[in-house]
């Protein structure tokens, strides 16, 4: 099973091969980026062969990473609330057999779980004093959970589906967590994309294909939810398994929006709401992109392949973190309103995972 969860894991995190044209940058009329800060999460090398998790601040790495390459490691998420950084992610003690569950709190890490098994935390939302992380656990059968300061909620039944949360959102005294559980694990795999409210799952989808949900957002009563779903053109890898194209959609309180065709492999990562504005990240072939009401921005040529993997939005500035392909190794990189910043010179490979922005 866990080999299963590797191989979805992998689809759903590499990109194709075809390309969109890059359409100009949409213009921005918010104050100097000197009032902002720009925090980005991410990890360096191979995170199956001595990953360093880390993060950057303005573009700068923080010059004490949060992992020091002993054992591999991931960040997945940050979290800023006033002077304190909060980092999710995950490492392995012993190069791939099993990982912890963990977030770093200012560098000091706090893990979630114990080395014996196999746990990741993929999101994180910080409010007051408490901390919350999404994430899943177990060895052959993953159970997605979150945690609450350090104590841990189960989401699914073990014993009857295997399922991963990988979105976390609180408002109020509610906890909103986004995934999908697998229900079969024939034909390509069939799975739901979910939400779960105050433990409670509300379906997104039937399980009549493999969906995904990414992220979640919660502004007033909706309820917006990012993902896939592996409904587009039929495919055959180089071992002669039957898949298909993932398409690239949300759910607003249930109903679905497609932003790509299936045409090409593509991802719905990161959302984000501002006033009637719906700000979805993700990529279509192998270009780095975000919709904005539907309507795609490409923030690469597809020459190369690449990435985005979250979104932040402040005023009518809009934040992108993903990494790019250079020929040789993937180029950590945040993109503002479409104009790029990399984060790593390109010698070693290095993504970027998280993005949040604050106000000075």
């Amino acid at each position: 099973m866990k080999k299963i969860f590797l191989l979805i894991q992998i689809i759903i995190s590499v990109a194709a091969i075809h390309s969109c044209k890059k359409p100009p940058p949409e213009p921005s009329s918010t104050p100097a980026s000197s009032q902002v800060d720009v925090y980005v999460a991410g990890y360096e090398g191979d995170h199956y062969d001595g990953g360093v998790a880390k993060y950057w601040k303005n573009g700068q790495a923080i010059s004490i990473p949060l992992t020091d390459g002993s054992t591999s490691a991931v960040a997945s998420s940050i979290a800023v609330v006033g002077s304190d950084v909060y980092v999710a992610g995950y490492d392995s003690w012993d190069f791939g057999t099993y990982n912890r569950a963990k977030y770093w709190k200012n560098g000091i890490p706090v893990n979630l779980t114990i080395a014996s098994t196999d746990a990741a935390a993929w999101s994180i939302a910080v409010v007051g004093s408490d901390v919350y992380v999404a994430g899943g656990e177990g060895i052959n059968i993953s159970v997605a959970k979150y945690w609450k300061n350090g104590q841990s909620v189960p989401l699914n039944d073990w014993r009857t589906s295997s399922a991963r949360a990988t979105s976390i959102a609180v408002v109020g005294s509610d906890v909103y967590v986004a995934g999908f559980e697998l229900t079969s694990f024939t034909s390509g795999g069939m799975g739901v994309a979910k939400y779960w409210k105050n433990g409670q799952a509300v379906p997104l989808t039937s399980g009549s294909s493999l969906t995904f949900a990414n992220s979640i957002v919660v502004v007033g009563s909706d309820v917006y939810v990012t993902g896939g779903a592996a409904e587009g053109t039929e495919l055959t890898d180089g071992y002669g398994n039957v898949y298909r194209n993932l398409i690239a959609k949300y759910w607003k309180n249930g109903q679905v929006v497609s932003l790509t065709d299936g045409t090409n492999y593509a991802k719905a990562s990161s959302i984000a709401i501002v006033g009637n504005d719906v700000y979805v990240a993700g990529y279509e072939g192998s270009s780095a992109k975000y919709w904005k009401n539907g309507q795609a921005i490409s923030l690469t040529d597809g020459t190369n392949a690449a990435v985005a993997n979250s979104i932040a939005v402040v005023g009518s500035d809009v934040y992108v973190a993903g990494f790019e392909w250079n020929g040789s190794n993937y180029v950590a990189k945040y993109w503002k309103n479409g104009q790029a910043k990399a984060l790593s010179d390109g010698t070693k490979d290095v993504r970027a995972t998280s993005i949040v922005v604050v106000n000075r």
